[in-house]
């Protein structure tokens, strides 16, 4: 198979496309065949160096920790799917390539519908979300203020808060307001005065607020929510510094299928506005790391 590898950590530049040894499922392990896989800053992060916590990345590393595709082989013990299944799933590094080996429980089915792009869009972005939105303690009535809210995880965030009774208040450029107007936010522009901005769009207040942004919003929430432990950032390593909280949190098969359900419901729009073939993966990462991508960006392994 081919996949997307970097040898050391570094630009872009360290990305190259290989052929690879086709992976063997081992016992509660599927062999699924990639049709989509998504790029999240995370996925830049690392390829930087950077790791998550308790995570050692060992090189050469593949990149990616979404995707969608088509279960072509089973390992042993595995019940509940069969050879020719479409699902969506997750786990940490080795999506960007044409196969992945993944743990079933680590997979859901692929709602009747949602495009290849989409579905393997969602998970990361998805469950990010829904983890920080948990921990904040996002519930009907709430006032929720979300950064970078046109980005793959606010995109989610917006929509998840809105679904669960909160008011939502998005940050991001002009270009993206009628955007996220029709996610059901009232969008508001970042930048200076942005804290005054709010106010005048939320003269009760806000309850909770959402960095995913990172580049200094947290100062403005300082400012607006009362509650500390009600901001929380998945972008700024000062936010322990702060007094506030940087949200992290296990992934699921029942978290992503709460979001495929919302999905199937109507209530959960995905927008992929790019999408790269491996060979042009170095862009692709370019892209996510001008922070300016509405939605998502997408590698399709077999797309030439």
């Amino acid at each position: 198979m081919l996949a997307t590898l970097f040898r050391e950590p570094g630009g872009p530049e360290v990305l190259e496309v290989t052929e690879l040894p086709l992976p063997a499922p081992g016992p509660g392990e599927v062999l699924v065949r990639v049709e989509a896989a998504g790029i999240q800053p995370a996925d830049t992060a690392i390829r930087s160096g950077w790791a998550p916590r308790g995570v050692t990345v060992e090189y050469p590393a593949t990149p990616g920790n979404e995707f969608a595709g088509v279960v072509t082989r089973l390992g042993e013990g595995v019940n509940g799917w069969a050879t020719g299944d479409e699902v969506l799933g997750f786990r940490l590094l080795g999506c960007h390539a044409q196969y992945v080996v993944v743990p079933a429980e680590q997979v859901v089915a692929r709602p009747a519908g949602m495009d290849w792009a989409e579905a393997g869009s969602l998970s990361a972005s998805g469950q990010t979300a829904h983890v920080a939105l948990s921990a904040l303690g996002v519930t009907a009535g709430d006032t929720v203020l979300v950064h970078a809210a046109a980005g793959g995880v606010g995109s989610v965030a917006v929509q998840l808060a809105r679904a669960w009774g909160a008011t939502v208040i998005g940050t991001a450029s002009g270009a993206n307001h009628a955007y996220l107007r029709s996610l059901g936010a009232i969008p508001v522009t970042y930048g200076d005065g942005l804290a005054d901005r709010v106010r005048a769009v939320a003269p009760h207040g806000v309850d909770a607020a959402l960095d995913a942004a990172g580049r200094d919003a947290l100062v403005p929430s300082l400012a607006l929510v009362p509650d500390r432990t009600r901001i929380g950032t998945i972008a700024d390593p000062a936010a322990e510094g702060l007094g506030v909280r940087w949200l992290y949190g296990p992934r699921s098969a029942a978290r992503l299928a709460e979001l495929t359900a919302l999905w199937e419901q109507g209530r959960l729009r995905l927008t992929v506005s790019a999408a790269f073939p491996l060979a042009r993966a170095a862009e692709a990462h370019r892209l996510v790391e001008a922070g300016h991508v509405r939605g998502k960006a997408v590698i399709l392994p077999w797309a030439e």
